[in-house]
């Protein structure tokens, strides 16, 4: 089975020692959060240890995100590995024919229908612990940024108004 958005790993569940690997292509269309340049292209290597089912991925895209500066678009690619372990419970089939193995997980997005990554759900999470915390454009933290002229930050205060205000107060200017 494998459905538009799943990638089903229930053979490696239930079959220990056993590798399945996927490769695919997504556009995240559902994606509010993310504004993305190219659709993100990944591969996923699972396998089960009876106790665990062990997924490795590898993502890349390009995305557009704001400097931490000036707040101008930039282009950032994307390209990062992902090693998570989730829980198994049950006895996998191939020991027992009464026996059935499910990966259970406690995320507030749901990451698996059965034991099925849903895949897109799991793509996002990535993405959103991945993207910079602070891009900044070509000028960086120092030295003039024609995109910041006439901003807070062009007092030096890196685009924080507190620090305009406390600064304001060191030199005596209310404007």
């Amino acid at each position: 089975m494998k459905k538009e958005d799943l990638l089903d790993l229930n053979e490696a569940v239930q079959n220990p020692g056993k590798k399945l690997s996927f490769s695919f292509t997504t556009a995240l269309t559902q994606e509010e959060d993310l504004d993305l340049v190219q659709p993100v292209v990944g591969s996923v290597d699972a396998v089960s240890t009876g106790n665990l089912l062990l997924v490795e991925t590898g993502l890349e895209t390009t995305a557009v995100v704001e400097c931490a500066r000036c707040g101008a678009p930039l282009e950032v690619k994307l390209h990062f590995k992902m090693n998570d372990e989730f829980e198994v419970e049950g006895v996998p089939s191939c020991y027992a024919s009464d026996g059935y193995a499910k990966v259970v997980t406690d995320e507030p997005v749901p990451l698996f229908k059965n034991n099925a990554l849903i895949r897109d759900n799991y793509v996002r999470q990535g993405l959103l612990l991945n993207i910079p915390v602070q891009p900044l454009c070509s000028f960086g933290w120092d030295g003039p940024c024609p995109n910041a002229a006439g901003t807070v930050d062009d007092k030096n205060t890196h685009g924080h108004p507190a620090l305009a205000d406390l600064g304001n107060l060191l030199t005596g200017d209310d404007s």
